[in-house]
């Protein structure tokens, strides 16, 4: 018993020690603290401040109406009438609507063509044609949103004057046309604001990034000065691998759930974002998410060698870790590569239950599948983090005994290598 306690007062000094050691890395290095603290709170808030208004109202568009009917002038003032379009001009021709296109007066554009009513009139279907500004995805949108949601209407009338001038009443054309009364309700995002859309997701993301850029960072710069953390005490090496995993995410786990803290209760807070779940109930996620993220990030800085290599991969890897996670593209139409690949990052199990329960107001059951998934996977990289810190610790204590054993060869032949290799390179004459 004497010795079990001995062991794990050894245990819990080295884990604290390692934990010590790391925090004074962190706060040592200016590059990582510019990662942890002003890019990861500072970046929730730029993202909300680009996107501030969320809503784009009244896009500008020309219109070209070559019909010039009754049916097309309703329908360009219903379209007038709509939030997400202002008909701000009316061209003759499309060379005009183009050229207005190009002077960026306007950022889409409506076509009646010229048989638009003789077609309506013939009882046969007429088209109309929508050209938007894709410099936006917002302009794209709104200009066919508006000019859905009127044609929409404007079908259901055109299909009740068709019912009546066959001698249906009025109230048999309408019941025909809509046999079943629906009413549109969006929950979630009533006003289609492009920052409830986006910049909820990207909150987790940023937490998920940050820390693996940061302590990537600082490994890399390690391993260049020829200091990796993974050069084991004697009496830690082998049996000791647990405790520096550990002891070294300690030290990130408790910087990042501060910062966790903040970038998911102050930042949306701040600028109003949706809030809807329960407090404990997004805390235990963010507890789970950050933990998953230290051990993930512990896991893949192994394969960082040099700085500067964070910097390009912070440019490849983010825009994919938002796409994986469904909010832009939805996960059942992916292939199976890119399912499979999205079950590396935490971010996309992570990002999906924050939008269940924060976004969507959901409690913990909304969540379930993705929390056992982070869990899933916080096992799987606590030992793959202990694999590769182990095999990384045997290949430096392994090239150290080579290097000995060279010495000693060289030394008994007489070799200076140095300079051999200063006089193949021409530095001595």
């Amino acid at each position: 018993m004497k010795e079990r306690k001995t062991y794990l007062g050894r245990w819990f000094q080295d884990f604290k020690g390692i934990c010590g050691h790391e925090l004074k890395q962190i706060f040592s290095d200016w590059g990582v603290m510019l990662i942890f603290f002003v890019a990861g709170l500072a970046y929730p808030l730029l993202y909300n401040v680009v996107y501030l208004n969320g809503i784009l109202n009244d896009t500008p568009v020309a219109v070209v109406d070559e019909a010039a009917c009754s049916q097309s002038r309703e329908f360009i003032r219903q379209i007038d009438a709509t939030r997400e379009v202002e008909v701000a001009y009316k061209c003759i021709n499309m060379d005009e609507a183009q050229r207005l296109m190009q002077e960026r007066k306007v950022k889409g554009i409506i076509l009646f063509p010229r048989d638009f009513g003789d077609k309506l009139a013939r009882m046969e279907t007429a088209v109309l044609s929508v050209y938007a500004d894709m410099s936006s995805f917002l302009y794209y949108k709104n200009a066919l949103m508006a000019t859905n949601f009127v044609m929409l209407d404007n079908i259901r009338s055109i299909q009740i004057e068709r019912y009546e001038a066959f001698g249906y009443s009025a109230q048999e054309a309408s019941q025909l046309t809509q046999p079943l009364l629906y009413e549109e309700n969006n929950p979630y995002n009533r006003a289609f604001s492009y920052n409830i859309f986006l910049v909820t997701a990207i909150l987790l993301i940023i937490i998920q990034q940050t820390m693996f850029y940061g302590m990537s960072l600082l490994a890399g710069t390690q391993r260049e000065k020829n200091n990796s953390f993974a050069s084991l005490p004697d009496r830690l090496s082998g049996h000791g691998v647990g405790r520096v995993v550990l002891g070294r995410g300690m030290a990130y786990w408790l910087v990042y759930v501060a910062v966790g803290l903040y970038i998911a209760f102050i930042v949306p807070a701040i600028f109003g974002l949706p809030q809807r779940g329960n407090f404990f109930d997004i805390l235990l996620l963010l507890l789970f998410f950050v933990t998953d993220c230290v051990l993930f990030s512990e896991t893949w800085s192994v394969m960082i060698s040099r700085r500067e290599t964070v910097f390009v991969l912070f440019l490849a890897i983010s825009p994919i870790c938002l796409f994986l996670t469904g909010t832009s593209w939805p996960t059942i139409s992916f292939s199976g590569f890119w399912k499979i690949f999205s079950y590396i990052f935490p971010s996309t199990f992570g990002v999906q239950a924050f939008l269940n329960m924060n976004s969507a107001g959901g409690d913990l059951s909304a969540a379930t599948t993705q929390i056992f998934a982070l869990s899933v996977q916080t096992i799987i990289y606590y030992f793959l983090a202990s694999a590769t810190l182990y095999a990384e610790n045997w290949a430096i204590n392994h090239k150290r005994e080579i290097d000995e054993v060279r010495e000693k060869i060289d030394e008994k032949r007489r070799l200076d290598r140095r300079k051999n290799a200063a006089l193949i390179s021409g530095e001595e004459a």
